[in-house]
């Protein structure tokens, strides 16, 4: 599994029109403006940028871009690891 934070903050930018240059990986996201509200819209965006599936359960997690960025690496290993088995 990769890091992911840069894809993170990516698309924390797009989704929330913030400047990238302003966008701390360890700041907590309500620094950023990002409340419960917008970590599901930041949850929805993720799941559309990679094609991944993520569940609401994870929400807890998104604290900070470097904890998000485990939740999609995580997603993304399982998604991964689907593929794989099809072969």
């Amino acid at each position: 599994m990769g890091d992911h934070r840069a894809d993170v903050a990516n698309v924390v930018s797009e989704t929330f029109r913030l400047d990238p240059a302003e966008i701390e990986l360890d700041a907590p996201l309500e620094e950023l403006g990002i409340d419960s509200k917008g970590r599901i819209k930041l949850l929805s965006a993720l799941e559309i940028y990679h094609d991944v599936k993520i569940d609401l359960d994870q929400l807890d997690r998104f604290t900070d871009i470097g904890s998000v960025a485990e939740v999609l690496a995580e997603a993304l290993g399982d998604k991964a690891g689907v593929s794989d088995e099809r072969r």
